[in-house]
Formats: C-alpha cells, structure tokens, sequence
C-alpha cells in the first residue's frame, strides 16, 4: 500500500502565459494557507484564478458525463503548459453577482430553511376557532406522516380537524408567499408625477418623459393624428389632451410616419400607447438591463399592504416558537438568535429534545461561521441585494465552511473586502478550519495582517502589466520579511513609510449635516472638512453608507438642483454642487472596450488619422478610423480581434482572428499612415512608449500625460479596459477628472483600496492629491489604516454594527485621535503606527 508520505504535496505549474504572466513556473503548497502578493495588475489573479481556479474547476467538470457538460458553461482551457496534482477548486471572486431581491440573509445563508423546520416541528399552531396547541412530539410526527395524514392536527380544546403548516409553507419563495407581493414584501406602483417630464416644453420637443422609451419616440406623430396639439407646452393644452396622452385608448392609426433616419412610411398603421401605457408595456417586453433600469425610474415601491413586508401569507403568523412568529424571528439579527434558540428549548417538552437537539446542531453550523466572520449585526430578512460586496462574501465563506469538504482547493479574491480589522481574527480563524479540514487554500489579498498570517508566500511583480508576471520571491512570511528585494517584506518587518502625503490641519468643517430615522442611524450630526480628504471608517454595518452614499450625495445633488432633500436628512449646509462616485468596478462589458476609447485618445486618432492625404485621396472620414464600425473593422472578426469557435461537445474556444491577426481592422485603412504607423501600430504602444510619438500632438500628449502621472504608463492603447484591474479601473476613470478645477466638485470613493498593494494605496493617494490641488474634496469609505492614517480628516463611525451602530464614535484629524484612542478603529489605527513607527 503507498504511504501518505509519497503523496503530492504541491500543484506544479509550468509554463504560465496567461494573460501578463510571463511563463512562470511555480509550486503551490498543497493543505496549506497560501497567499500571493503583488501590485495592482502584477498578475496575482491570473495565476490564482485565470489558473488554479480554471484549470481546478475545469478539470473536475470534465470528469462528467458530456450529457452533463453540455448542460454546464465550461471554463476555457487556461494557457499554460502543465498544471499537475491540482484538486477540484471552489473561488470565491472579488466581486460576487448581486443577489436578486427574493434572497435574503436568511435564504443566502441557509439559516432560514433551519428556522422554517423550526417552526413546523418544534412551533405552537392556532386551530381555526382560535386554539393554540402547546408543542408536543406529536405535533412533530403528524408533519412526518406521509399522504392526506400530513400535518393533521385535532385541536384538544375544541376537536376541530385542521392541518399545520409545513416546512414549506414558512417559504416565502413557494407556499409561504403573500398572495398580493408574491414574496417580495413590496408592491411596485406607477409614480405618476414622472411620467411628464419638463410640462414647460411641447410633446414635439419630449415633455412626455416615458414616450422617450426604446420603440416610443413616435407616441407624438400618433398623437397629432388624434387631434392632439404637439407645438404647443404642455402645461397649455387641454384638460381632454392630457387625458388623452396619459389615459387615451389603445388604438391603431393610419399615419405617414418619418423615421429618425429620414425616411417616409406612407400609410404606416400606428399602435397609440397613452404615457402609462409606454410604462407598462416596456416593462413586460424589455430585455436589456439598461432599459429596465430606466424603466424602474418610472415607478416606487413601496409596503406590501396585505403582509406589511414579511413576504409572507398573513395566516402564517399566527404560528408562534419561542413567543414570536417567523416574521419576528426573521427580523433578529444573527447575533440575537442564539438566546431565541434558547427560548424555543425552554418552552418544548423532554420528549422533544432529541428532535430539538438535531435540529439545533444544524441551526448552530450555519450560523457559527456567520457570527465568527463578524455578520452578527445583520438581520435575517436584510434584502441580499443590499449587501456589501464584503459581506456576500463572508456569507459565501461561511457556507463554504459549513459544508466540511474535503480535499477542495478553494481559491479567494480579496476576502478582506469590507472587513473591519477587528473582523481578520475571524477570518483566519475560518482559514485555519478550512485547511483543517484538508483543504488547501490559495488567497490574493493585500492585507497585511492576512498576509502575515499565512504558512506560504508567493510574491508577484516586479511591477505591473507588463513589468509583472514574474515570481519575484516565495517563501514563509519571515524569509520574505528580511528579504530586500520583496514589495510586501517591509510591511511584514514593520519598517516601511506609511505616509506618502502631509495631511493638512484643519480648523473647521464647512460640510454639516443631520440624519435622523435611517436604518440603524437615530439621529446623527456629522461634519466634513471642505477641499480634503477624509476617511469614514467604522465596523461593518455601523452606518457608513447610511450616512454617506444613501444620504450626504442624494442631499448634495438635491441641493444642487433645488430639489427637496432626502426625507432622513434634517438639516444641510455644503457649498457643493457636484458628486463624483469612483468605484473599481470593471470599466465596459466587453473587450471592444479600450483605453484608447475610453479616454479621448482614440477620438483624436480618428480624427487624425482622418485628416491624412490618401485617408482624404479615398474618402475615408473618422467613422473608418474605427474597428466598430463595418467601414474599418476586419470583415473576419467584426473588429473584435478573436473569433470563437464551437466545438460541439468542449467548451467554445476563442483564438485570433486569422485574417487580421488581432489587429481588429482591415488591411485597407491600415495602409494610411502617419509618421510611418499605422493606426493598428499606434494601438500597440504603451502609454509610455506613445508620449514622445505624440509629442506635437497637444490633445493626445496632454492625456498621455495624465495616464503616466496615475500610475498608469505600462498599460497598451488598445489594451481591452474590461481586463483591468481594481485599482487600474479606478486610476483611468480618474484621469477625466485631472483637466478641470474641481473646487465644488465632493468625490466620493468606497472602498477605493480594493485590489491594492500598500504601495499602490501611495499611488492612489499621490492621485487623490492631484484632485485636491485642483479644489476637490474627497471622501473615503474604506477600513485600510494604509490609507485612514494618510487622511486630513476621520469620521468613525460605531460602536459596532447594525443596532450597535449607527453613531459618531470618534471625528478629527487622525494623528490626533491615535494619541488617546477612545474608538475600536482609533485603537488598531494606534496599534498599527506604532508598528511601524
């Protein structure tokens, strides 16, 4: 029998290209915490997810049937040479698709489907006349009956037959559901003061705002041809004209009608849709996210009025566990389960208690984790659309760890998103559990703390994009700590430079404003500094975004237009006018999407490419100049660069276009040149190569330039924005920003180190200064003390989360707030400078 011993102790990988990664071969531990470090855009999540998780996942799909495959989306093979001993992988990404509005905290985590088993076994029912029967065992066994005996129950009071509710039954998304909301515990309704737009401006000129939905722009041509005036404001017309355009009869007219391109449809058979109708109907028939986005704008939710918001049959609330119904259990939070628990077991009698114990133990897995990865403030029924990234997540995790897998390689992107400090304790005590359990864990986090923690190191870089994809250093973290030549060692030794900017003092805040009665926020007065940055910290669910995002930037904007303030927001006073928000979401959605495009670049190379002798000797305006377009685009690919290949019973296979070569153009434009390169050799300079090209080339130097002062001279003209980065994405949405004075201009960033490596948060702090010359102000949500301690101004909010939150704990400047920390964030912000001071 083979030993243990000879068993493989590491995944081998060999000749890794993909995407930057420069065909690395490297040796990941296996049964091991491993984490990898590097810059932004270093190739860490190429290696972590682009290789272990494809090549993981993947090879474990294809030991499947291919009845099965055909039925699951396989990842593409990832370009590399070998990949050996590599286990079945699980990943949890950076960034998780939201939740749709039927799943809640409960459902997402599984604590629920316990609870509602809870209920149904271990709960006290009412009969019909008004009864209620004390828990029993034979309560539990009639729900264990099979055909019509389930769940019939004989009131001792009255002897009236009646049935119990079921497991399923407390389900909101099957039986359970309130027959008006259908489970979602709101009612959408037609706000009808949107459906006019500007009444000062005619239906010719668009006052009717839902006539401006995809397939409506004609609603006023058929309007006229009802005897609807369509010059004159719409304030003026008639009582019996407005009736018409917001209520009129669905009905066809015989019309000429001149489409948007000019051209004439004589007796076209128009349907009219009134303006409540163009509502509705594009709602029922739309497909695309971005036009039920606008059509969303058209309605408010509000209370269900027949199950106030439970989602839930109103009879079901009559059945009660541990003195409250599941609406009420529901509207706990995680931490205020356990003494619920324990009330439940109080109340039922001794010959229940091996059911009870069975169905507690199963209680107790789920939420376990929950409560170690600091989510004890949230409430059961929070919509899982409203959580943070950091906190689906954690919900991700714990149900992973309540599973007890074995053998799984699970990779993670970023898990310290969202977490509060005080939070990594239990993470890597989640980390320890899982490797415990023989797993093997791969994680690409910036952390330092989580980073220190680990058993192995694997260092990225030496720089980013094409300065990176090279294995620079690997290693326990005491090797990488004394190591010189490491990027993260003098964060592990305590000896790096933590400021990479002097904050200013300040002496008054001219940003004041109240929030009373939202979420867990009672009344709070905050104060912001003008033309500085500040950080809002706090724990998770203490108030951050309450405060912030869903009250300070709708007050600002609602200020800035003469509009009425949010209704939480008592009192404003900011001489503010425009909110930026920058996030590090993926910039585009497909690869079509460039820096060249996204920034003015490629306009300007249009034009100029344009403005040649023989672009002018063929005709050739801008529109050929671009490879979205049919005039410029490689006729094989359609401008995409790579052309996707089905291959029946593998997944699709995308390769580059044979007849462009990737170049995205046809061979006819690329003839034009100027100075010698075509537009396709433009493309493939990076920014730094392109600046002395375009040096007599004001426009296109000037944002050049800009991209080289972020932080952002390695990325390629053509390079697809989709692919960026985080902290990448983040820096180039920036640089629009960097030409003008900014002086009423509050950017608001959340979480804006996500996906950077301390020394990139100097970096992105070296960019925010920028702004602040230019007379911004900046606002931070963030827990990254690399960060915090580089700010003007801190706004702590706690003490904890949810209904322990919701108040300013601590609010100055941070270097002197860390000399008496009274705050739990103030507390690591000290412990973490004396660790480096």
């Amino acid at each position: 029998m083979e030993k243990h011993s000879s068993l493989p102790s590491r995944i081998e990988v060999r000749g890794a290209k993909v995407h930057n990664l420069k065909n690395v071969d490297v040796d990941i531990p296996l049964h091991q915490f491993v984490a990898i470090s590097g810059l932004s855009g270093s190739g860490k999540s190429s290696l972590a997810m682009g290789i272990l998780y494809e090549e993981g996942s993947r090879r474990y799909l294809e030991a499947l049937s291919t009845y099965t495959r055909r039925r699951i989306k396989l990842g593409s093979q990832a370009d590399v040479k070998s990949v050996k001993h590599i286990p079945s992988a699980l990943a949890l990404k950076q960034r998780p698709s939201i939740p749709s509005e039927r799943a809640t905290v409960g459902t997402m985590s599984e604590v629920f489907n316990v609870i509602r088993l809870i209920f149904s076994r271990l709960g006290s029912p009412v009969c019909p006349n008004g009864h209620r029967l004390k828990p029993s065992l034979k309560i539990a066994m009639a729900m264990s009956d099979n055909g019509a005996q389930m769940g019939q129950l004989t009131c001792p009071v009255c002897g009236v037959h009646f049935p119990a509710f079921s497991a399923e039954d407390f389900a909101f998304n099957s039986d359970g559901a309130c027959p008006t909301c259908h489970g979602t515990g709101k009612v959408r309704q037609l706000d009808e003061s949107k459906l006019i737009g500007d009444p000062n401006l005619t239906l010719e000129q668009g006052a009717v705002a839902s006539w401006h939905l995809p397939g409506r722009n004609f609603m006023p041509s058929v309007a006229q041809q009802a005897g609807v005036r369509i010059d004159v404001p719409y304030k003026d017309l008639t009582a019996k004209e407005k009736e018409f355009i917001i209520n009129g009869p669905k009905k066809k007219y015989w019309m000429d009608f001149r489409s948007g391109t000019g051209r004439v449809f004589h007796d076209f058979n128009a349907l009219y849709e009134n303006a409540k109708e163009a509502v509705y109907e594009s709602a029922r028939t739309s497909k695309s996210a971005r036009a039920q986005e606008r059509i969303a704008s058209f309605f408010h939710y509000s209370t269900c009025p027949t199950c106030h918001g439970t989602r839930l049959k109103p009879e079901l609330l009559t059945q009660l566990a541990g003195g409250l119904n599941i609406a009420q259990v529901s509207d706990l939070t995680l931490g205020e389960l356990e003494s619920w628990k324990k009330r439940v077991s109080a109340e039922i009698a001794s010959d229940m208690n091996k059911m009870a114990s069975s169905l507690f133990a199963e209680f107790e897995d789920n939420l376990q984790p929950l409560l170690e990865l600091g989510l004890d403030y949230l409430t059961l029924s929070r919509n899982g659309n409203t959580l943070s990234t950091g906190e689906l997540q954690r919900i991700q995790l714990a149900r992973t760890l309540r599973t007890q897998t074995t053998g799984i390689l699970y990779v993670l992107d970023e898990p310290s998103i969202g977490l509060h400090p005080d939070n990594v304790s239990g993470l890597l005590h989640v980390f320890r559990q899982l490797v415990a359990q023989g797993n093997s864990l791969v994680v690409v986090d910036h952390n330092v703390d989580i980073i220190k923690a680990a058993d192995w190191i694997i260092e990225i870089g030496p720089g980013s994009g094409e300065k990176g994809g090279q294995v620079i250093n690997q290693g326990i973290p005491a090797q990488l700590a004394t190591d010189h030549g490491s990027k993260i060692g003098p964060y592990l030794k305590g000896t790096a430079q933590l400021m990479a900017r002097k904050p200013k003092e300040i002496s008054d805040c001219g940003i004041q404003f109240e929030v009373t009665g939202y979420n867990n926020i009672d009344d709070v007065k905050a104060q912001l500094p003008l033309h500085a940055l500040s950080a809002v910290t706090g724990f998770s669910g203490a108030g951050k975004t309450s405060l912030i995002l869903d009250s300070l930037i709708p007050a600002i904007q609602a200020q800035a237009t003469d509009q009425r303030l949010p209704t939480q927001v008592k009192k404003l006073t900011c001489p503010l006018k425009k909110v930026v928000s920058v996030d590090a979401a993926p910039i585009g959605k497909t690869m079509r999407s460039t820096v060249a495009t996204y920034t003015s670049i490629m306009n300007n190379l249009r034009k100029l490419f344009a403005s040649q002798p023989l672009a002018k000797k063929k005709h050739y305006t801008a529109s050929y100049f671009s490879y979205n377009n049919k005039q410029g685009a490689c006729p094989n690919c359609g401008g995409s660069g790579v052309v996707t290949l089905d291959i029946q019973f593998l997944p699709d296979m995308q390769q580059v276009c044979p007849l462009c070569h990737g170049d995205r153009y046809n061979g006819a434009v690329q003839e034009v040149k100027w100075h010698g390169y075509s537009i396709v050799d433009l493309l493939k300079l990076d920014v730094a190569q392109a600046l002395p090209v375009f040096a007599e080339v004001p426009k296109i130097e000037r944002e050049l330039s800009l991209l080289d002062e972020v932080g952002l001279s390695y990325l390629h003209l053509g390079e697809s924005t989709p692919s960026l980065s985080g902290g990448e994405a983040q820096r180039l949405k920036l640089v629009k920003h960097l030409h003008h004075q900014q002086k009423t201009t509050l950017f608001v960033f959340d979480e804006p180190t996500i996906g950077l490596h301390p020394l990139d948060v100097k970096t992105l702090l070296k960019v925010m200064q920028r702004l602040l010359d230019r007379g911004a102000t900046i606002v931070t949500i963030t827990h990254d003390l690399n960060l915090v301690v580089n700010a003007d101004y801190m706004l702590d909010m706690g003490p904890r989360g949810g209904s322990a939150g919701g108040q300013v704990v601590a609010s100055g400047q941070p270097h002197e707030l860390i000399k008496q920390p009274a705050s739990l964030t103030t507390r690591y912000l000290a412990e973490y400078w004396s660790r480096f001071k």
